[in-house]
């Protein structure tokens, strides 16, 4: 079961045999990688509506923000807990039940009256993403033609197609109404679940249920242990660019919701081109950690560029697009990083993973806000690069326990302990 050092040949790099597209994929494959673009346009939905909501329902800029909290924040609680639940009761119910609790959450919020509602049933929405996005990625991993890393570019392209969608279909229909893009949420959710249905028609192979404890356990294993902290850093990194700059565009006369929506349309798209052509590209021609090491830096520098920048509308935005084309790259190589690092079952290291990643996510709207009351509009953007370079600290001296994420030859005595921690 040795591994061949990566970049010795396309082929072996990403696991995906000569002339074989990432493209010619089973429907089942598809279902859940369009239900995947859907669950992700939430994350960036209420980014171009948060001056709205604030201006509407009397909220300051940080209960605002506290949207994203809360929503991230059941998401990552509930991320350790998902391949406990979807080793019991299959996949396929796993996701169905993700998708229902998505639906109802998101006409909830859209009904509401006040903002501390909306948290609330956001939060809510953060459980059935939480059930649905773990799965997913274990799901189209699991049943994808052409190796494991085509699957995770096919999930990252969703998650950039979704990111950039959710924040343009926001910002139209947040021009009519704030409330409009939860109601779309809802109805498209809606249409997700009917395609799960319909199209992943059987569950596959009978999964081994997982202790409770195991992504918990899955944490002490060095690989994934650091890049999980490397991505909670990461992380705080990409909801500050996505949360907090909508707030630092409003006075530069970018505020609106269909502005909004365009600039962040712009960011996901980015993000989307990089993870399928450009993140692919890179780790052909090096280890993946290496990747890490150069384009990380260039992330913090974005953002202290977006500090130094703050008060210029057209730097702002090109901090954001460049930062879509960084963060593209960034996610492809650390989720491809994740499902190779560890012999464990998918389900369990992308629970794990995930769970630690989300919670860094929801420390960030919030605590960006904070920092801009108490000091200036730029310090967010300076604290997130630091943030990010911290992650690049995480990755650099754990290097030594990333050479299976990167395909290097593993020690006979280190795959037989993986093989006995994943099957116990």
């Amino acid at each position: 079961m040795s591994r061949t050092v990566q970049g010795s040949a396309p082929a072996s790099a990403h696991g995906v045999p000569a002339g074989t597209s990432i493209l010619h994929q089973p429907k089942a494959v598809w279902a859940v990688a369009f239900a995947c673009v859907i669950a992700f346009m939430g994350i960036g939905l209420v980014d171009p509506i948060l001056p709205a909501i604030a201006a509407d329902l009397a909220a300051t800029p940080t209960e605002t923000e506290m949207l994203f909290t809360s929503y991230l924040l059941i998401t990552g609680i509930a991320m350790f807990f998902t391949s406990w639940l979807s080793s019991r009761i299959g996949a396929k119910r796993t996701l169905l039940i993700g998708l229902a609790l998505i639906v109802v959450f998101a006409l909830a919020a859209g009904l509401s009256q006040d903002v501390e509602s909306i948290i609330g049933f956001r939060a809510g929405w953060g459980l059935g993403n939480a059930l649905f996005i773990s799965t997913a990625l274990a799901t189209i991993v699991g049943a994808a033609a052409g190796g494991t890393s085509s699957a995770i570019i096919l999930y990252e392209a969703a998650l950039g197609l979704g990111i950039a969608i959710g924040p343009l279909l926001g910002g139209l229909l947040g021009s009519i109404s704030w409330r409009g893009p939860f109601f779309g949420s809802a109805t498209l959710m809606a249409v997700g679940f009917i395609a799960i249905v319909v199209l992943l028609k059987t569950e596959g192979p009978k999964p081994v249920p997982t202790r409770l404890s195991a992504p918990f356990r899955a944490l002490a294993r060095p690989g994934l242990g650091i890049l999980a902290a490397a991505a909670l850093f990461y992380n705080i990194g990409f909801f500050v660019l996505l949360a907090y700059t909508p707030f630092a565009l409003v006075p530069l006369g970018l505020g609106s919701a269909v502005s909004l929506g365009l600039v962040f349309f712009g960011w996901g798209l980015s993000l989307a081109i990089t993870s399928v052509w450009v993140a692919p590209l890179l780790t052909r021609r090096m280890r993946r950690s290496r990747v890490l090491w150069l384009v990380l830096p260039l992330l913090a520098l974005d953002l202290a560029a977006a500090g130094v920048l703050v008060g210029s509308g057209v730097g702002l935005v090109a901090c954001v697009i460049v930062g879509g084309l960084l963060l593209g790259v960034l996610n492809t190589v650390l989720t491809e990083s994740v499902m190779e690092a560890t012999d464990l079952p998918r389900s369990v290291a992308s629970s794990a993973y995930s769970g630690v990643r989300f919670l860094g996510g929801a420390i960030a709207p919030p605590a960006a806000t904070l920092l801009a009351d108490q000091f200036t509009s730029a310090t967010p953007f300076f604290a997130a690069g630091a943030s990010v370079l911290v992650a690049l600290l995480v990755i650099v001296l754990g290097r030594h326990h990333l050479a299976r994420a990167d395909g290097a030859v593993e020690d006979s005595l280190e795959e037989a302990e993986a093989i006995g921690a994943g099957d116990s």
